[in-house]
C-alpha cells in the first residue's frame, strides 16, 4: 500500500494526518501545532484517563439488567473476598501469595507479586463499576490504597532489583498498578502517586523501548508502550505518552525474520514460534486499546504503516479463527493452559471488535459481521457471551443484538503461511490445518514450565474440525490426556523424551529447509522434510488439500533409534463417555474399553460423528480404544492437579524399528463423510492417481478437479512436469484456462526452470517473478522465487 492510500484510510477513520513522521504541514497548521504544543491542559490528561476507564470497564451498558447484573455482583463478591483476606505482612499482602525474594521458585514469587496487583485492580474495578454492591465503598477504596502502599514498601519500588520473570516487573505488575491508579486517581495522595511512578520508571525506563530487540518486540513492545502511555497519563507527563506512541512504529512494518507480522500473514514471537493465537492476540488487543486510547487526542497514532495491523485482521487472524475457536497450531505454549482454543478465540474476537472502533467504515462493518458469525456458529460454547469480561460484554452484546449486522459465513479458501510453517484449509463444512517445523520455526515451544510435552506438535500434526461436530476435539481436556507420541497426522519415533526436551523458548529447530508448498487459494500441495526431535527419525511427508479430503503421503521413513516408528492417521478425543462406532471395510469394530487390534488389509474406515479414511493399497491398520487420565499439571507446572479422563480412538500405521521395505504411507482423510461416501471413494482408481511417493518426489492428480500437484524434493520429472530444482507445483485446468502455481519451499532465492508438458496457446498473465521462455507443445518458465517461500502464479490459455 502506498502512502497516499494509507493516508486516505487514516482520514476515513477520523484521525489526523501528518502530525509526526516528518510529513508536511501548511503554514497555518504548523502555527496551530506550535500553539497547541506550548501548553498542555490538565483536562487532556483527564480525558485520556477517562477514555482508559471506559476501555477497562465498558461503556453505556444497563448495569441492572442481565447478563451484566450477575457479573457485576460476582465482581463485587470477589473484591469483598480479597479485601477480607488481605493480611499485610513481610513478603506478602495475601497469605497465599508469597513474593519474598527468598528460597527457590523466584519466577513463581514474582508472579505472586503480579497477582497481588491483579487483586487490587479487581477491588478498584468493583469500587468504580456500578452494581457491584461496593460501588464507591470507602472501605474497599481504603483497602486498595493500603495494598498499593504495602506492595510499594515491600517489593515494587525504585530501590528493588527484579527477580524471577522479567515480564512480571516490566509488564504484568506495572500494567495492573497503573490501571488501579487510573481508577482511583482522585484519591491518590500525591506522594504515593509519585512513588508508584518512580517504581514504574525504575523498571520500565525509556530505554526499554530504545531499540527493537530482545524482549521489546512484537506483543511485548505493545505491552511496554501501554505502560509508558498510562504512566504519562497518571503522572501528566506528555513526553511519556509521545514516547509510547512513537515506540509503536517498529511494530507496524512487515518483517522478514524474527518477531512480528509477515507479508504472508504469519505472526512470529520468540523468534521461532508461530504465535498468532496467543502473543498475536496480545498484540492485537494491546494495539486496539492504545489506538482507542489515543485516537482523539493530540497523541493519535498516524504512522501510515499502522494499516498493516488493520490488514492483518483479514490476512493473519481471521484464517485461524474457525467457528469461534483460535487454532492451536498458532498458539505456541498456550495450548497447555486450560482456557483452550475457544477461550483464545474469544480473546481475538474481542480485540477485533475493539479495533473496529478505530477502523474505516468498510473494515468496521466487515469485521463486526465476521465477529458475529464466529460467535453465532460456535456450537461448542453454547452461550456466545460465556466467559466475557464486563468491558468486552458491553461491546459484544450490542453487536449480537444488532439486527442490522448479519453474521458472516466462514470463508472457503486455503491460506499458506510459509514464514511460520503453517497452513489452513477452509471448506464449506470443515476445516483443517497442519503445523510443521523448519530451520526457522521450532518443533514446539516450552518455557516457564509450560507445554512440557508438546514435542511432536510441529511434526506434521494435522488438525481437522467439522463445522457442527468436533469443535471440542482439542478443547475438551485434549492436551493433558492425549498420548503426546500419537498426535494426529504425525510420523514419530517412539523414543521416550524428557519433559521440556529441546530447550526453552523455541530453541529446538530442525536442520531442514524444504518446508512449505504451493496454493492457488483454493487447493494446496504442502510438504515437510521431517527430522525428529531428540531422535534419528527422518521422513518426507506431503499433504494435498482438496475439495472434500486431504491426501496424505509419506516416504523415506527411517530411524535408527531401535524403537518403533508410527504414523498416526488420527487420534480422536471421544469425550468422557464417547462410544462412537468404528467401521472398517464394512464391519463394525468392538466398542469395548480397552480394545486394540491389527486390522489386516484394511482399505477404508469410518468413525461415526467424525471422519472417513481410505488406505490406498490396503494396510495393516492398528486401532485402539482407551481411556486416558491426566491433569493440567502434567504438562504445565502451574496447572491444576485435578484428574481428567477422556476416551480416545486411535488409528495408526506401524513402520517397524528400522527402514523396512515399503516404509511409506498413502491414505486419505475425508472430514465429515458418511459411510456410503467413504465406501464409494475407496475405489481410489476412479478419482485419484498417485504419480510418485518416494524420497525424490511426491505427487498426485485428481481429474474431476483438473488438478495435478507435485512436491519435488529434488529436481526431476513427474508426469507432465520437469523441474530443475526442489519446488512445489500445483496446476488447475478448467475449460481452456490453466493455472500453474509454484513455490520454492527451501527459500533459497535461486532461479530455476519448469516445463509443463501441456499444449499452451498463450500466457494470459503471470507474476513478475516468472519469465515465460516458451509456449506451444509445452509451457517453459523460469522462476525467480525470492526468499519468502511464496506461491508464484501463471495463467494460460490451453491448446
Amino acid at each position: 500500500m502506498n502512502l497516499k492510500t494509507a493516508a486516505t484510510k487514516l482520514k476515513e477513520r477520523g484521525r489526523g494526518w501528518g502530525r509526526h513522521r516528518g510529513l508536511p504541514y501548511s503554514h497555518g497548521e504548523r502555527h496551530d501545532r506550535r500553539r497547541r504544543r506550548s501548553k498542555f491542559r490538565k483536562d487532556e490528561y483527564a480525558d485520556v484517563r477517562a477514555r482508559w476507564t471506559g476501555i477497562m470497564l465498558g461503556r453505556d451498558f444497563p448495569a441492572h439488567e442481565e447478563p451484566y447484573a450477575s457479573r457485576l455482583k460476582a465482581l463485587g463478591e470477589n473484591a469483598d473476598r480479597y479485601r477480607g483476606s488481605m493480611v499485610p505482612a513481610t513478603g506478602s499482602l495475601w497469605p497465599d501469595l508469597d513474593f519474598s525474594k527468598t528460597g527457590t521458585e523466584l519466577s513463581r514469587k514474582s508472579g505472586n507479586m503480579q497477582e497481588s496487583y491483579e487483586r487490587l485492580r479487581t477491588m478498584a474495578q468493583a469500587y468504580a463499576q456500578p452494581g457491584t454492591g461496593h460501588t464507591g465503598s470507602a472501605v474497599l477504596r481504603e483497602g486498595v490504597l493500603l495494598g498499593l502502599r504495602h506492595l510499594r514498601d515491600q517489593v515494587y519500588n525504585e530501590n528493588t532489583q527484579r527477580y524471577g520473570n522479567w515480564y512480571h516487573w516490566q509488564i504484568g505488575a506495572p500494567q495492573r498498578l497503573l490501571d488501579t491508579c487510573v481508577l482511583l486517581h482522585p484519591h491518590l495522595a500525591p506522594a504515593d502517586r509519585d512513588s508508584y511512578l518512580r517504581a514504574v520508571d525504575h523498571f520500565v525506563p525509556d530505554s526499554a523501548v530504545g531499540s527493537y530487540t530482545g524482549t521489546s518486540t512484537g506483543a511485548n513492545r505493545v505491552d511496554l508502550c501501554r505502560v509508558l502511555a498510562l504512566r504519562g497519563a497518571v503522572g501528566e507527563r506528555p513526553a511519556k505518552i509521545t514516547l509510547a506512541r512513537d515506540a509503536l512504529s517498529p511494530v507496524f512494518p512487515y518483517v522478514t525474520a524474527g518477531d512480528g507480522i509477515y507479508a504472508d500473514g504469519s505472526f512470529v514471537q520468540h523468534t521461532t514460534v508461530a504465535y498468532t493465537g496467543s502473543y498475536g492476540q496480545v498484540l492485537l488487543d494491546g494495539l486496539a486499546r492504545l489506538l482507542a486510547l489515543l485516537g482523539t487526542s493530540r497523541w493519535a497514532v498516524t504512522d501510515p504503516q499502522a494499516q498493516n495491523v488493520f490488514d492483518a485482521v483479514d490476512r493473519s487472524y481471521a484464517p485461524c479463527l474457525y467457528n469461534g475457536l483460535m487454532m492451536d497450531h498458532v498458539s505456541g505454549r498456550a495450548i497447555s493452559r486450560p482456557g483452550g482454543d475457544h477461550g483464545r478465540g474469544r480473546g481475538v474476537i474481542a480485540a477485533v471488535v475493539l479495533l473496529a472502533e478505530s477502523a474505516s467504515a468498510v473494515e468496521r462493518a466487515r469485521w463486526r459481521s465476521m465477529a458475529k458469525g464466529w460467535l453465532k456458529n460456535d456450537t461448542y460454547v453454547k452461550d456466545p457471551l460465556a466467559g466475557l469480561g464486563i468491558d468486552t460484554l458491553s461491546r459484544i452484546k450490542p453487536l449480537l443484538d444488532d439486527e442490522g449486522t448479519a453474521p458472516a459465513p466462514e470463508p472457503v479458501r486455503h491460506m499458506l503461511f510459509p514464514a511460520m510453517a503453517r497452513a489452513v484449509h477452509r471448506r464449506p463444512t470443515w476445516a483443517a490445518a497442519v503445523s510443521m517445523a523448519s530451520w526457522k520455526i521450532t518443533h514446539y515451544e516450552t518455557g516457564n514450565g509450560e507445554n512440557l510435552r508438546g514435542w511432536h506438535t510441529g511434526q506434521g500434526m494435522l488438525y481437522v474440525w467439522n463445522s457442527t461436530t468436533g469443535l471440542g476435539q482439542y478443547s475438551d481436556a485434549f492436551w493433558p490426556t492425549v498420548d503426546p507420541y500419537r498426535l494426529p497426522g504425525t510420523t514419530v519415533s517412539k523414543k521416550q523424551l524428557k519433559d521440556g526436551q529441546g530447550g526453552d523458548w523455541g530453541a529446538s529447530c530442525p536442520d531442514v529447509r524444504w518446508v512449505g508448498g504451493a496454493t492457488d487459494g483454493t487447493y494446496a500441495a504442502i510438504g515437510q522434510n521431517i527430522r525428529g526431535l531428540g531422535s534419528t527419525l527422518r521422513a518426507k511427508k506431503s499433504w494435498f488439500f482438496l475439495d472434500d479430503c486431504v491426501v496424505c503421503l509419506g516416504a523415506d521413513i527411517n530411524s535408527s533409534d531401535g524403537v518403533g516408528v508410527e504414523t498416526i492417521v488420527d487420534n480422536r478425543n471421544l469425550g468422557e463417555r464417547g462410544t462412537h462406532t468404528l467401521t472398517v471395510d464394512g464391519e463394525a469394530q468392538p466398542g469395548t474399553l480397552p480394545w486394540s487390534a491389527t486390522l489386516t488389509g484394511a482399505t477404508w474406515a469410518h468413525l461415526a460423528g467424525f471422519h472417513g479414511y481410505i488406505f490406498i493399497g490396503g494396510v495393516n491398520l492398528q486401532a485402539r480404544r482407551e481411556e486416558r487420565t491426566g491433569c493440567w499439571r502434567d504438562i504445565n507446572t502451574g496447572g491444576s492437579t485435578t484428574p481428567l479422563t477422556r476416551r480416545y480412538l486411535t488409528l495408526y500405521l506401524a513402520h517397524g524399528k528400522t527402514k523396512p521395505p515399503g516404509s511409506n504411507h498413502a491414505y486419505v482423510v475425508l472430514p465429515g463423510a458418511s459411510i456410503a461416501t467413504v465406501k464409494e471413494r475407496s475405489d481410489v482408481a476412479t478419482w485419484l492417481t498417485i504419480h510418485a511417493n518416494n524420497e525424490k518426489q511426491q505427487g498426485i492428480s485428481v481429474p474431476r478437479l483438473g488438478l495435478r500437484a507435485v512436491n519435488f524434493w529434488y529436481s526431476g520429472t513427474v508426469g507432465p512436469f520437469v523441474c530443475e530444482a526442489p519446488a512445489s507445483i500445483l496446476t488447475r485446468e478448467s475449460g481452456t484456462t490453466g493455472t500453474l502455481c509454484v513455490s520454492d519451499p527451501k527459500r533459497t532465492d535461486q532461479p530455476f526452470g519448469i516445463t509443463w508438458n501441456r499444449k499452451v496457446a498463450a500466457v494470459t498473465s503471470h507474476d513478475d517473478t516468472i519469465e515465460v521462455l516458451g509456449t506451444g507443445d509445452s509451457l517453459r518458465l523460469r522462476v525467480t522465487p525470492g526468499a519468502a517461500g511464496a506461491t508464484h502464479r501463471c495463467t494460460v490459455t490451453l491448446g
